[in-house]
């Protein structure tokens, strides 16, 4: 990787340095010009970060290419610029005000963000809504929706690790940007002199927007309420068919209260929260990780269940925007299990195909999920769109067919996305259809392995293996992401390959001769490569033989990609 010139990147850093309105990273960059590594310089001044599958994120420091104060007031800048414009250029020639809703969560620094964000929107002229206490990025999404605002954004890294932090943008639809919404916000970050943003007019200056709360989910108010009989709408009559015990976790972030409001709504759950992962906790201390799908995670909640005799583990990411899902196995393996975000995605579309009718049902994924619910889709007869990763691109087949019935929208990574208006993951709402489809089969003597294996046999076993590396840098994975496509493998464990494409910009897909899917890309949210393999065995007796099968297919497979060295 070249670096760029240092004496141009000790002039940015002097620069940016000049115009910090933040102590500690303004101390910060002083040891970096003290140091004058290129590389360091390099890393921290050498880009600005762009919008990736869910806004902007990154690793909390000084620079353009970290986040923080300086960062936030250029994006909170540009937000501002954007929306007026569009207020000021309406067809009709009436002028009206923008509304932006703000939230955040309690990451270090997410309070802070959230005070720049609301001051330096309303100072310049846009009304602000703000939620005034922590809230799950799902519940700022309602937001923008029920509050019929122009855009909004959540203030949030998500399930990144605990030195990060990020903002989610969301348009007027309750959806995340794109473009050219994204370009545009972008081009006027870029084109901010720095001394623009470094300070800001004071609240009370002619032309200032309004700034009103909107409560949050321990103080409640009518957005939180909106939210919480949405979510309880998604399950018929309010009621599971079964009782159910339930030990759920929220990983020390803000989703819990919400969460337990929201099973408070039905009618046959007894719950359990994790005491030790109640609270909001920035350093997410009883955990490696606070992404659900790493290992260990989900100690805690499963250890909870086993002391409370419970029938369902569930477990939120940080922002409860995402989902994991934990059950006692099947009586061939003894123990609990995790479902992996492929087999909650077709739990969820086999109960909601089920449960409705209607002749014109959506449900989309996207490239990298399992085969499967599009294969379940095209025997019921049900529309379904692959979208780009991230739910941004997923939810718009239904904004494109409004006429059609969006049942479900969900990604491999655990994210759901429930009813015809979600626009948006939300792990909250997708735990009360996920109880209700468990309860609904219980009732009838099934369980959910049950319904997988019936799932085999009607559309062969799909078994899929998906993992990461982590990456130093993403300047540098991308690099090594586009020169493996520049000389893709011929074949991947002793199979050819049949077919090689990149179904969207910057991923890269083989089909293998025995229709074996490999897919790598670059994450966009962390500096990580990600793969996906998954392998179809039709079954002809035994289903469990025919995953093994599967299984055993994929092993040399992921371990010669694995070879090709994607973090080199």
């Amino acid at each position: 990787m070249t670096l760029q010139d240092p004496a141009v990147l000790l002039g940015r850093a002097r620069r940016w340095r000049a115009a910090d309105p933040d102590p500690t990273t303004r101390a910060q960059i002083d040891r970096v010009l003290e140091r004058a590594d290129p590389a360091e310089l390099d890393e921290l001044f050498g880009a600005e970060l762009e919008f990736g599958t869910a806004g902007l994120r990154a690793a909390l420091g000084p620079g353009p290419n970290r986040m923080n104060r300086l960062v936030v007031r250029r994006t909170a800048s540009a937000i501002a610029a954007h929306v007026l414009d569009a207020a000021a250029g309406r067809p009709d020639g009436v002028r009206t005000r923008p509304l932006v809703v703000v939230g955040h969560d309690a990451r270090h620094g997410s309070e802070d963000f959230g005070r720049e964000l609301v001051e330096v929107l309303s100072a310049a002229g846009v009304d602000v809504e703000h939620f005034d206490e922590p809230v799950p990025t799902p519940l700022v999404a309602f937001a923008v929706r029920a509050r019929a605002a122009t855009a909004g954004v959540m203030v949030t890294a998500s399930h990144n690790p605990a030195g990060d932090n990020g903002l989610k943008l969301y348009a007027a639809d309750g959806a995340q940007i794109v473009a050219p919404t994204d370009g545009d916000i972008a081009e006027r970050m870029r084109a901010l002199p720095l001394a623009a943003t470094g300070r800001r007019e004071p609240e009370a200056a002619a032309g200032a927007g309004s700034v009103g709360s909107l409560g949050g989910p321990t103080r409640g108010g009518t957005v939180v309420e909106r939210y919480l009989a949405r979510a309880a709408s998604l399950v018929a009559d309010d009621a599971l068919p079964s009782p159910l015990r339930v030990a759920h976790t929220a990983l020390h972030g803000v989703g819990d209260a919400l969460l337990r409001r929201a099973l408070g709504r039905l009618d046959g759950v007894t719950a359990w929260a994790v005491p030790e992962q109640q609270l909001p906790d920035p350093e997410f201390p009883t955990v490696a990780s606070p992404n659900p799908e790493e290992p260990g995670t989900l100690d805690a909640v499963l250890t909870l269940a086993l002391a409370c005799a419970a029938d369902v583990a569930l477990a939120l990411d940080p922002d409860a925007d995402r989902l994991a899902v934990v059950l006692p196995g099947p009586p061939d393996s003894p123990g609990w299990r995790t479902l992996n975000g492929d087999e909650s995605g077709a739990l969820l579309a086999s109960h909601l195909l089920a449960g409705s009718r209607d002749p014109d049902r959506l449900v989309a994924t996207t490239i990298v999920s399992s085969r499967l619910v599009p294969a379940m889709c095209a025997a019921a007869g049900v529309h379904h769109v692959e979208t780009p990763t991230g739910f941004k691109w997923l939810c718009r087949p239904g904004i494109e067919h409004p006429g059609w019935t969006q049942l479900l929208l969900y990604e491999e990574a655990l994210g759901y996305a429930v009813g015809r208006d979600a626009r948006d993951k939300d792990g909250i709402t997708a735990a009360l259809v996920v109880l209700e489809a468990v309860a609904t089969w219980r009732s009838r003597g099934t369980t959910v392995w049950e319904v997988l294996d019936e799932l085999a046999r009607r559309h062969g076993a799909h078994v899929t293996r998906n993992g990461s590396v982590r990456h130093r840098s993403l300047r540098h994975l991308l690099e090594r992401v586009d020169a493996l496509g520049a000389t893709p493998p011929t074949s991947l464990g002793g199979i050819d390959v049949a077919r090689a494409d990149r179904p969207v910009p910057g991923v890269l897909r083989w089909w293998l001769e025995d229709a074996t899917r490999v897919i790598v890309r670059p994450s966009g949210t962390e500096p990580k490569v990600k793969y996906y393999v998954e392998a179809i065995e039709p079954v002809t007796d035994d289903v469990g033989a025919a995953r093994a099968t599967a299984r055993r297919r994929l092993e040399p497979v992921v371990d010669e990609l694995l070879a090709l060295r994607l973090t080199s």
